[in-house]
């Protein structure tokens, strides 16, 4: 393992229908390593705003910074990591690995759909200017089909209820892909209900990113931590100055 004191700083940005606690048992593996890790709260309110609040969060760190993105996520960091000089490398966790232009709904038109389609339904919630727009939650009854079908049904029913609606993002697409700059790696969910397995490996591939594929949902963060952070510590190890 690299000194710690040179590994760059690991960004973990979770997807929708999370809130960073998604991250709890990864952080604790990675600060049992002694790398420095941060989990800030992703907006959730579309694509661009969210890759752009995680850019600046990312520019006001000192020093490099690995970026990590679960689901939704892996698309925040595609944009926000070409957007930060910071970032010297990309870690997707059963993540959207889009391409410039590729909107999230291409994705299941090319692979076919998953329960996630169903169990999340619509609300609305209020823009400034009087608006509103629409945002999308899982149905409690549907969480474990489509989020978490390897988790215990205790931790399900409480996930279910504290889980963070997000701004309906089907049409939204990167406006660059950092993963064409940047080393890459991939973590592929093999059960995984919201993003399909299959497009999970052409993304990683078409990404040439290092990949590991786990027998989990997509939940592999809190099924598999250990899994995980393996991914992030190895990644670390490449990215670390000096390595």
């Amino acid at each position: 393992m690299s000194d710690p004191t040179n590994a760059p700083t690991v960004v973990l940005v979770h997807g929708g229908f999370a809130d960073s606690s998604y991250w709890v048992p990864v952080i604790e593996d990675l600060q049992a390593h002694d790398i420095p890790v941060l989990a800030p709260a992703n907006p959730l309110r579309g694509l661009a705003h969210d890759a752009a609040y995680t850019a600046s969060f990312v520019d006001q760190i000192n020093g490099p910074v690995l970026l990590v993105g679960h689901s939704y996520g892996g698309a925040v960091i595609t944009e926000a990591g070409a957007n930060a000089a910071n970032v010297v490398g990309l870690v997707y966790v059963a993540a959207f690995g889009l391409d410039e232009g590729e909107p999230f709904k291409a994705v299941w038109d090319q692979f076919g759909p998953t329960p996630i389609l169903t169990a999340a339904g619509p609300s609305n919630y209020p823009l400034d200017d009087g608006g509103t727009a629409v945002e999308l939650t899982i149905a409690p009854e549907k969480y474990k089909e489509a989020f978490a079908s390897d988790l215990s049904d205790a931790d399900i029913k409480v996930l279910a209820v504290r889980q963070r609606p997000f701004a309906a993002i089907f049409e939204d697409s990167p406006s660059v892909a950092a993963w064409k700059s940047l080393p890459s790696w991939y973590l592929v969910a093999s059960q995984d209900g919201a993003i399909p397995p299959e497009a999970q490996r052409f993304m990683a591939k078409r990404m040439d990113a290092q990949t590991v594929e786990v027998d989990a949902s997509h939940s592999v963060a809190l099924s598999q931590p250990a899994a995980t952070a393996e991914i992030i510590r190895s990644a670390v190890e490449v990215v670390a100055p000096g390595s």
